[in-house]
């Protein structure tokens, strides 16, 4: 295949984005007083900044590889391996207080909070592999788009160590502050990304009768019994709604705002503007389906449906187009994987090094620490990227389903004031091993995903958190009392709110109540009793109306794109 040699409206476009980022970092830096401000940025983000860091953070350049991939190979219905988290997305308003609430920098505390200190070290070992393989998979799928858009000229793995050296100095360098502001700016960048492609290809298709006709209309059903089905879309949803209070980067893109709506605002309509871009992924699979299968520029099939993205930005692009496209795959990587190496950093400082190490470590020590820890991190998922990926999106879920396993100890000590780390402990083990063996008992990898199997461990998962924690004694009445006062105190209120008991006065819980600021997930299972007389629909008022109005969004945003592919 020839290389495809950059212009030089291309090379001015990737040299002026490369210096922005950099020069973010630098400047970040300079404002970078303590490891608080380098893990968290101080919790001071506007609303803004936190949908521009949600969307960043939670959008990797992998997707459109995985999920074009995905749509060329089996259709429209491809869709809900990124979907899968669409029904989710209205909890997001109601999971994102909790981020703030825990008042912790990284979720290993929190488990240590809920359940003891060896509980925190368990899930710190489940958060570096999580951050290895998803930093791998991120780096692998950006350097695939980039080697089809440029010819193949360039082998991917060297564009993988490339894209690392650039995100590790400026996140070096200015910490969560810099990925924070960078990721305000890269999420234009992913935007254009998602849909500049669409109507470059449009003529060659024949628009979207051209494609039908092209490529039938079974390739545009959203459930199809040969792509994935009502089942599957039940299931993946699941996934995602369980899955997403596990993952270790959240308490820094979701607890950071600097009050809970400016968190619970840049939780769902950052995901929100995710959703939408996601369209545009699969709408490039559909063209570049019909575009191989008219033999349009003299091809008629890939390699592997994942280059399907790479090349329709090969064959589409404008001069110019080429860098914007490196430019935003660059602003959609760095910003995920920069988020990741300072988390990877803070779990390392304070899960491990702080807890084991040096208790009594400077804050000037913890924050170095916190800067090498996470460039280990990200030394080990290039060697994973290098050497193990074999598919992206086989990566992708992967981590989404070891996510969702451990998600079941952290929903049910939320939920559950019973639940104890006997439970929590046996929940993870019974779900990863039921979930593994029956890959192994197939034949199949263990990054493979199948709907069945993986409903049949997670179900596992919970009756052994239920069984376990009945049959063991139940946690510290203390310690668990002071978890439950945090969640149930809002983290932007009054400071003498914050009792120095075990538990809030009634008094307390009812002025929350009346302020509309009680959380519905915390209090599930004694709504009345929680609200302290209180009518539920003030007491839990915030929740509600924020739920309601997602919902509708997402509403709106599935019948727009039903009717838009009928058309």
């Amino acid at each position: 295949m020839t290389s495809i040699h950059l212009t030089l409206a291309d090379t001015a476009v990737l040299v002026g984005y490369l210096i922005v980022v950099l020069a973010i970092g630098f400047i970040a830096s300079r404002q970078i007083k303590s490891a608080d401000h380098f893990f968290l940025g101080g919790r001071k983000f506007s609303k803004w900044i936190m949908i521009g860091q949600s969307f960043g953070t939670g959008t990797h350049a992998e997707m459109p590889v995985s999920l074009a991939g995905a749509v060329y190979n089996i259709g429209l219905s491809g869709i809900w391996f990124q979907w899968k988290n669409l029904f989710v997305t209205p909890f997001y308003w109601l999971l994102a207080p909790l981020f703030r609430r825990f008042r912790r920098t990284t979720m290993s505390e929190v488990f240590d909070d809920r359940y003891g200190p060896w509980m925190g070290a368990i899930y710190t070992v489940f958060a570096l592999l999580f951050f290895t393989i998803n930093l791998a998979s991120m780096l692998k799928g950006a350097a695939k788009v980039i080697d089809q858009a440029l010819g193949g000229g360039l082998p991917v793995d060297l564009i993988v160590i490339g894209m690392t050296c650039v995100f590790v100095i400026y996140s070096f360098a200015g910490g969560l502050l810099a990925t924070a502001w960078s990721d305000f700016i890269q999420g234009f960048l992913i935007i254009a990304l998602s849909f500049m492609l669409i109507p470059l290809g449009w003529h060659y298709v024949g628009g979207m009768d051209g494609m039908k006709a092209t490529l039938g209309a079974q390739k545009f059903l959203l459930a199809t019994p040969d792509g994935i089905g009502l089942w599957t879309i039940v299931v993946l949803t699941i996934n995602g709604l369980v899955g997403i209070v596990a993952q270790p980067h959240l308490i820094a893109s979701v607890g950071t705002g600097r009050d809970e709506n400016a968190c619970r605002v840049g939780h769902f309509y950052g995901n929100l503007v995710k959703r939408v871009c996601t369209i545009g992924w699969a709408i490039v699979g559909l063209m570049t389906a019909a575009i191989i299968a008219r033999g349009v520029f003299g091809d008629t099939s890939l390699r592997d449906p994942e280059e399907a993205f790479g090349y329709a930005c090969r064959h589409l692009l404008f001069p110019g187009g080429i860098g914007l496209l490196i430019a935003a795959l660059l602003a959609a990587n760095m910003a995920g994987c920069s988020a990741f190496m300072i988390n990877s950093g803070a779990l390392l400082t304070n899960g491990i090094y702080r807890k084991y190490v040096n208790r009594s470590a400077s804050d000037q020590r913890c924050l170095l620490i916190g800067r090498l820890g996470g460039v280990l991190v990200v030394a080990c998922a290039v060697l994973y990227s290098v050497f193990l990926i074999k598919r992206v999106l086989y990566s992708f879920l992967l981590t989404e389903t070891m996510a969702t396993f451990v998600g079941v100890g952290v929903l049910g000590g939320i939920m559950w004031p019973r639940a104890n780390r006997w439970g929590a402990v046996a929940s993870i083990a019974a779900a990863m091993i039921a979930n593994f063996s029956g890959y192994a008992l197939t034949g199949r990898r263990f990054d493979h995903w199948d709907p069945t199997i993986f409903l049949s461990a997670l179900g596992v998962g919970i009756i052994a958190l239920v069984v376990v924690s009945l049959l063991t004694p139940p946690e510290d009445e203390k310690r668990t009392a002071a978890f439950f006062n945090r969640l149930q105190t809002p983290s932007d209120s009054d400071a003498d709110d914050q009792n120095s008991g075990a538990l809030q006065t009634e008094t307390v819980r009812r002025k929350h109540a009346m302020n509309g600021r009680l959380l519905l997930l915390v209090n599930l299972l004694s709504l009345r009793r929680s609200a302290c007389g209180v009518p539920l629909l003030r007491a839990y008022r915030t929740d509600l109306k924020g739920f309601v109005i997602g919902s509708a969004l997402i509403g709106a945003l599935i019948l727009a794109f039903a009717l838009a592919i009928r058309a």
